[in-house]
């Protein structure tokens, strides 16, 4: 007899990313910032006094009292994960019962869909308008028509770079009796957040994530904000060392830059209105047949027919973005200002050489 592996997980592919030396990523929505040597200086510090012969906090104590400081909300509302991914596994898994009914949001996230899935719950598409929008009263009719468990969505929206209001956001939360898991991941750049008020609902999550604005992609650390009893069932059936040591003490670190890391971020904001424009400019000079969503995120989406194609003519010059087939689009994560003239500059090349060429 030989062992064959259970359905779900049979032809499963694992996630990879753009693979290669690209000398420009503007593919991974990261902070095109890396560690300033301020933390520099002090992260060297903590690795020289690290016991690494122990087990973490299990608790993530100063980690989280860290990260509260900073967005100024109640620590004890609030549970560390091993990335927001960790996380969204444990949504999925442990906080629903098995053939439970998750809405998710189309475009949006994928590993939203990918966790629930594996979790075997019920998954349940909603798709946005043609403009990539969110009908908030049909979504809400979508989640009670179900009678689902659980809704999950980012906003702003990955890949899409859209977002719904607070008021918007406040009024799905509370016209539905499913758990909402709010993705907040990139709305340090835009000026509707919830996580202040999160504790206050007795079905919502906001996900945090050091990634994204805060700059620290490589230390796998996320955050979820909820109520006090959400809190508590969710450091329940976590892991109890679920995130390390070095990442604790680093992240613990980070967070107490708070004017620091505020700077930076603004910096991003006005370096991705920067690149929007420049892109708009680009459109309207070569009258190109491009939609161009305006950012609340760290990146920027544009819509055309042939969006494969400069896709891949960047990748050869050495430049990654994001493409989606799904949607025939672009996400430029914002970069520098070379990084953002480079990619500008090839695009703008393509057009030259392919698109005016052929097209007349």
């Amino acid at each position: 007899m030989s062992y064959e592996l259970c359905e779900k997980v049979r032809n499963l592919e694992p996630y990879e990313p753009i693979k290669g030396n690209y000398r420009i990523r503007l593919d991974a929505n990261e902070s095109f910032y890396n560690i300033p040597e301020e933390i520099k200086k002090e992260v060297h510090s903590i690795i020289d006094n690290i016991d690494f012969n122990r087990y973490p906090d299990p608790t993530a104590e100063k980690l989280i009292q860290s990260f509260s400081a900073f967005y100024d909300i109640d620590p004890d509302t609030v549970t560390a994960s091993n990335g927001s991914d960790e996380m969204l596994y444990i949504l999925s898994s442990a906080m629903l019962q098995r053939n439970s009914k998750v809405v998710v949001v189309e475009p949006d996230f994928s590993m939203y869909r990918f966790y629930s899935s594996i979790s075997e719950n019920q998954v349940i598409s909603f798709s946005k308008s043609d403009s990539l929008q969110i009908d908030v009263d049909e979504l809400i009719r979508t989640v009670n028509d179900n009678n689902a468990d659980m809704l999950i969505f980012s906003n702003p929206c990955n890949p899409t770079g859209q977002g719904i209001t607070a008021e918007d956001a406040r009024k799905l939360v509370t016209s539905v009796n499913a758990l909402v898991v709010l993705d907040e991941a990139y709305m340090d750049f835009w000026d509707q957040p919830l996580l202040c008020e999160a504790a206050d609902y007795d079905n919502l999550i906001i996900l945090k994530t050091a990634s994204k604005a805060v700059g620290f992609a490589a230390l796998r650390l996320g955050f979820a904000v909820s109520s006090k009893k959400i809190t508590k069932a969710l450091r329940a059936v976590k892991s109890p060392y679920n995130v390390n040591t070095l990442t604790q003490k680093i992240g613990t670190c980070v967070y107490s830059h708070k004017a620091l890391l505020k700077g930076e971020c603004r910096k991003i904001i006005d370096n991705t209105k920067q690149l929007y424009q420049e892109i708009q400019v680009m459109k309207d000079q070569y009258q190109l047949p491009f939609e161009i969503f305006q950012p609340c995120a760290n990146f920027v989406l544009v819509r055309f027919d042939f969006a494969k194609d400069v896709f891949e003519y960047l990748l050869d010059k050495g430049i990654a973005v994001r493409f989606f087939a799904n949607i025939s689009a672009l996400r430029i994560t914002c970069g520098s200002e070379y990084e953002n003239t480079e990619v500008l500059k090839y695009i703008e090349r393509y057009i030259l050489e392919k698109y005016i060429t052929e097209s007349h």
